[in-house]
Order: C-alpha cells, then structure tokens, then sequence
C-alpha cells in the first residue's frame, strides 16, 4: 500500500480518535468546569461549522507535525511525544491569549484545558502512527 493511501488511512484514525476523546471530553467531563468558567460567553447553540473545521483541520496539523515525522521511528513514542508537544503549543496558544485579552478569563480553566489538548493529541497522533504502522 502506498505512503498517499496510508497517510489517508492515518489521519482517518487520527480524526476518529480525536472526535471520539474530545465528545466524551466535552459532554461527560469538562461541561461543568466550562460552564461555571466561561458560560458567561458561551453561545447559546455550538456553531457546527466552526467545530467541523477544528475537527478537519487539527487532525492534518497532527499529521503533519507528529504523525508522518513519526513514521521515521520504530515506535509509537516519537508520534505521541510529538502529537503531545503539537497540543501543548496549539492549545497554550488559545488559552494565554483569552488569558492576555479577556476578563476574568479563569487560570484554572486554562490549565486544565492545555493538559487536556495536550494528552488528546498524543493520544490521536498515536491512534494516527499506529494505523500506519498495522498497513506498512
């Protein structure tokens, strides 16, 4: 099987994995902590289309950045190391702007939000290198 039709597969999974991890993440974790942090400037309805491009565009970055580089390793740990590392700067980002430009915006949430982006990435980049390795 080719690299092209591999790295396609990799980033279903990727995604997949990502989507699956964030859902539970998002509903059955992290609502209250989001809720009582910054409900004050949440929408009333997620805007599903902004949601969709984060899920179709995070998972190429990882690919990009964490998943192929991976490849040059005979082990998952460089993907998911990397995949850590893509979340940590990706999610730090958002966090300490709204921390630099909004009121009240809670450390806390933030903290926990940048841990999380930073496991959910390692854990879909490796997700994303592994099914590349069971088709190589």
């Amino acid at each position: 099987m080719g690299p092209t039709v591999r790295h396609v597969i990799g980033y279903a999974a990727t995604a997949v994995v990502l989507v699956a991890l964030d859902s539970v993440w998002l509903r059955l974790v992290a609502t209250d902590w989001y809720q009582d942090g910054i409900g004050h400037l949440m929408a009333p309805k997620v805007n599903l289309v902004a949601g969709a491009l984060f899920y179709l565009i995070f998972p190429l970055g990882l690919m990009i950045f964490a998943v192929v580089p991976g490849l040059s390793s005979p082990s998952l740990w460089r993907a998911t190391c990397l995949g850590g590392l893509f979340g940590l700067f990706a999610y730090a980002t958002y966090d300490l702007t709204c921390l630099a430009i909004l009121k009240n915006w809670p450390v806390g949430l933030s903290l926990i939000d940048v841990a999380w982006g930073s496991l959910l990435s390692a854990v879909a980049a490796g997700g994303g290198r592994w099914s590349e390795s069971l088709l190589a």
